[in-house]
């Protein structure tokens, strides 16, 4: 199951990249990150108000702020390298999270030592990561000129980042918070953040082609958070962090079919390599591998009221 909520999250989230490329015609990168925010914030609240401002409270709150410390700042470094670089090089940057994934969680099972096993038997899994890392970088041929290597390096720090952000995202579910919360507070951040540099630099015209393509850019990001936090609560995190790859798959197809481009052979040899990845790992999951789950912190738990 948890493969369906990572598929449809990789979906949503390259739905929304199609409306972010429209939405930042009109508006600059902190609104996209202050809007995509607010939306959150505004559902999650009115869906929840039955509950009281009970449900909002939680066992761990420095969790949270981590969360949205690395997550916001991947983002924000994200949104950043597609405006300065290549969109192709952003994208690769960017899903090098997942390798960066297996390089966090392979150090941590070595180096504190949480189990006998370590990371044994997950070789494969992690062979099935760089084999879609390298569908990916066929897929979008990443470039970028001599002038662009301080955005190539944001670019870069973006995909590290989001595999941190990832991880605590898997943490906070293995403590039993629940997801829409997990996206609430996220958002909370995504919103005072793009607040902030929104006030820094000025406020664009709102018109109505921008909130055309923000709405659909907060609904999307909503539902695709929602799904991704499910989606590494199963604790197949490798397996997780694989199949968002497919998100570049979905991505290419709309720029074929929207934005008339033509992909040369070479990306479709990418495209196989992402797909048969995914299938792989599913097959390599199903037969027994074992999971890596990123580390949960002990020495906290949630109250059984925040359930």
């Amino acid at each position: 199951m948890q493969s369906l909520w990572m598929l449809l999250a990789a979906f949503l989230f390259a739905t929304m990249g199609v409306c972010v490329k429209f939405a930042t015609q009109y508006v600059h990168s902190f609104e996209v990150v202050m809007y995509r925010g607010l939306i959150g914030v505004l559902v999650l609240a009115w869906w929840y108000r039955k509950k009281g401002w009970g449900f909002y409270r939680t066992a761990v709150p420095g969790m949270h702020l981590w969360r949205n410390v690395v997550g916001v700042t991947s983002l924000c470094c994200w949104f950043y390298a597609i405006s300065e670089i290549p969109l192709a090089t952003a994208m690769t940057l960017q899903y090098m999270s997942s390798v960066w994934m297996a390089v966090f969680l392979m150090a941590g099972a070595l180096t504190l030592q949480a189990s006998r096993n370590g990371f044994r038997g997950q070789g494969p899994l992690v062979g099935t990561i760089l084999m879609g890392f390298a569908g990916v970088a066929l897929l979008l041929r990443p470039t970028f000129s001599s002038d662009q290597g301080f955005a190539a390096i944001v670019g870069l720090l973006s995909g590290i980042i989001s595999a941190l952000a990832y991880l605590q995202v898997a943490a906070l579910a293995r403590v039993g918070e629940p997801e829409t919360r997990v996206v609430f507070y996220f958002s909370v951040g995504a919103a005072l953040t793009g607040l902030a540099g929104t006030w820094a630099l000025g406020a664009s015209t709102m018109t109505w082609a921008a909130a055309a393509w923000l709405i659909p850019v907060g609904a999307l990001a909503l539902v695709g958070q929602i799904c991704l936090t499910r989606a590494y609560a199963s604790g197949a995190t490798l397996l997780v962090a694989n199949l968002q790859y497919f998100g570049i798959v979905v991505a290419c197809l709309y720029s074929v079919w929207l934005f008339d481009d033509h992909l040369p052979l070479g990306s479709w040899v990418g495209m196989a390599l992402i797909v048969a990845s995914g299938v792989i790992a599913t097959v390599l999951r199903r037969r027994g591998i074992p999971s890596m789950a990123a580390p949960t912190p002990q020495a906290t738990q949630p109250d059984r009221d925040s359930r």
